[in-house]
């Protein structure tokens, strides 16, 4: 593409070819009306030469014969530096000042000659262009003044002279005076110009300098009103224009602050399905770059189809519209999606917004709610429907049978203490969550080993019975800032678990490990191990792996969510790992603490 002429130029060649037309009319005209004179000037003196000529030799009785006029025409024609020729009234040449009879061609015919013959015309005058150049000639009748002639033309003299390439040359040339004029004009053409357009170039100029460097300085006082009204209207345009950039920016600025700081996600594309805007929590949640989504197509930016397909519905849809998207990878997430069209200030939509909230964790904890409903009512209908039983059976006559009532009321009893055991797990847990939830627990710096030892103690003879045997390295100097009594109940449920479910012989290892941050406490069985499946829900309330063995072993399901709750209070965290047929290792990581300061009396 190339580049715009500047006005200074455009202006300049528009007047330059003004002027020069002007001038080579002007040029022209007088070159022409200069030809005229000339050639009006010279006729007559031709006219008068030709006429000199006839009257000397009439008073001197020259015959009209070439023998008498040939040396006559010759010293004429040297004299005067004009040609002359004489025919006579047949049309025959009789003599020539320049060219011999001999070479000189028949004159008859010529219309000048012809003309004046016959008496048409009383002179002739007419340019005619000869070997030589253009010629001036000028035909005047012989008419003879003798008596016996009684005034009869008896010939015709021929004076004529070359027409010079520039007429006038003896005074100032015409085309000459058209160099010097054009180059007066264009020189003040060029000053005027200069002056009209250098403040349109200063105004341009003091634009381009503070573009980037507000506010614009002002232009001096302009040598017209039109200069001088839009010097002063752009000012006030920019002034105005500076301002709404202000607004539109700080505008823009608190926009894009609200949009960075919300926590849900907004999306926002227009009708071609291109990203208008993106803030970081949407391109968080999809998986994207905020800079290189900007401006592209939808189908580049979002590799969910669900999600895609709710930007569409969106677009089309005249209401608001919501869904419940996921999103699968490493770690899927729930999104709920709300969408609503954008329109302009006709009503015509013109893309959609799409607002994204990461319900991942909200769906998560719906879902344990439920299953938690579902458990606790299956745990307590259990026993109670055990009890009920067995209780209809003894008052249906089976109390009168003394084994069998016996019998019946040693398993009501069992039930009973299960659901006091399910209850009382319950509402251990719910202290537990509330002072998780406060803060507020009772903390001590207290030694690990002697809490480790407590739970060996309580679990001892139930080991003994299974053959398992209890290891335990602890060092005696490892202690830190925990409720002992918590703690050992943490512990004792995840040795009592440890037994449960290791065979008959096998040993449960115990661990307590400090570093620079933190306590260990490392429970390894070398138990059946639980799938991977099962590992992310393990610390869900009344979540079991084998139901069917956990009920026959005496769980309530409750040991597990105890444990974590228990370790969250202490503002520490559980983890486990376990391989199938190898055994599972769960680890208490609590927060380490020093010694506190011996107070001096």
């Amino acid at each position: 593409m190339f580049p715009l002429p500047r006005l200074f130029w455009r202006l300049f060649l528009s007047y330059t070819i003004a002027l020069a037309i002007l001038l080579v009319s002007v040029a022209w005209y007088l070159h022409s009306a200069a030809h005229a004179m000339w050639e009006q000037t010279q006729s007559v003196a031709l006219r008068t030469a030709a006429l000199s000529a006839i009257a000397g030799w009439e008073a001197n009785n020259l015959p009209l014969t070439a023998a008498a006029l040939q040396p006559r025409l010759r010293e004429l024609g040297k004299d005067t530096g004009l040609r002359f020729c004489v025919v006579d009234a047949e049309g025959k040449t009789q003599g020539d000042s320049e060219v011999d009879l001999a070479r000189l061609d028949p004159q008859s015919e010529r219309p000048e000659f012809r003309a004046v013959l016959t008496g048409q015309s009383p002179w002739q005058q007419r340019q005619e262009r000869f070997a030589g150049g253009p010629q001036l000639l000028v035909v005047v009748p012989w008419i003879s003044t003798k008596s016996d002639s009684g005034g009869k033309i008896i010939g015709a003299v021929r004076v004529s002279k070359p027409v010079p390439a520039v007429v006038g040359s003896g005074s100032l040339n015409p085309w000459l005076m058209l160099l010097v004029f054009g180059g007066v004009f264009l020189g003040v053409g060029w000053v005027v110009l200069r002056r009209i357009c250098r403040p349109l170039e200063l105004l341009s100029e003091t634009i381009r300098r503070h573009e980037n460097t507000p506010p614009l300085s002002r232009l001096g006082p302009q040598s017209t009103l039109e200069l001088s009204d839009l010097s002063e209207a752009f000012h006030r345009l920019h002034e105005q224009l500076e301002e709404r950039s202000h607004t539109i920016g700080r505008k823009g600025t608190e926009q894009q602050a609200v949009l960075a700081s919300m926590a849900e996600g907004v999306l926002a594309v227009d009708s071609e399905q291109r990203v208008i805007t993106l803030n970081r929590a949407a391109a968080d949640l999809i998986g994207v770059a905020v800079e290189e989504a900007a401006g592209k197509n939808l189908q580049s930016v979002l590799r969910n189809a669900d999600l895609r397909r709710f930007v569409l519905r969106a677009l089309e849809s005249l209401d608001s519209i919501e869904d419940d998207i996921t999103l699968l990878g490493e770690r899927p997430k729930v999104l709920q999606a709300r969408g609503t069209a954008l329109r302009d200030t006709r009503g015509r939509a013109i893309g959609a917004v799409i607002v994204l909230n990461d319900v991942t964790h909200t769906r998560h904890l719906e879902n344990i709610r439920r299953d938690f409903v579902a458990n606790v009512s299956h745990e307590l209908k259990t026993p109670i429907a055990s009890i009920k039983g067995f209780v209809e059976t003894l008052l249906d006559g089976a109390v009168h049978e003394p084994a069998d009532a016996e019998r019946f009321l040693r398993i009501v009893v069992k039930q009973a203490d299960r659901l006091n055991t399910i209850i009382e797990d319950l509402l251990s847990l719910s202290k537990i969550e509330q002072s998780e939830e406060a803060g507020d627990l009772t903390l001590e710096y207290f030694p690990i080993r002697d809490v480790l030892e407590s739970v060996l103690t309580d679990c001892e003879n139930k080991a003994t019975e299974r053959q398992i045997h209890l290891e335990l390295r602890c060092q005696e100097a490892l202690a830190t800032a925990i409720n002992p009594r918590l703690l050992e109940q943490a512990v004792g449920n995840l040795v009592d678990n440890a037994l449960k479910y290791s065979e008959c012989g096998s040993r449960i290892e115990i661990d307590a490990t400090s570093t620079e941050r933190e306590v260990v406490i490392a429970v390894r069985d070398h138990g059946c191990g639980i799938e991977r499946e099962h590992l992310p829900r393990l610390f869900e309330r009344f979540y079991r792996v084998d139901r069917a063995r956990s009920r026959k072993l005496g769980g309530t399901g409750l040991g597990l969510a105890i444990v974590k709750h228990i370790v969250q209070a202490h503002r520490g965290r559980i983890d486990v790992e376990s391989t199938p047929g190898q055994g599972s290792t769960f680890r208490i990581h609590l927060p380490r603490v020093n010694a506190p300061e011996p107070v001096v009396a």
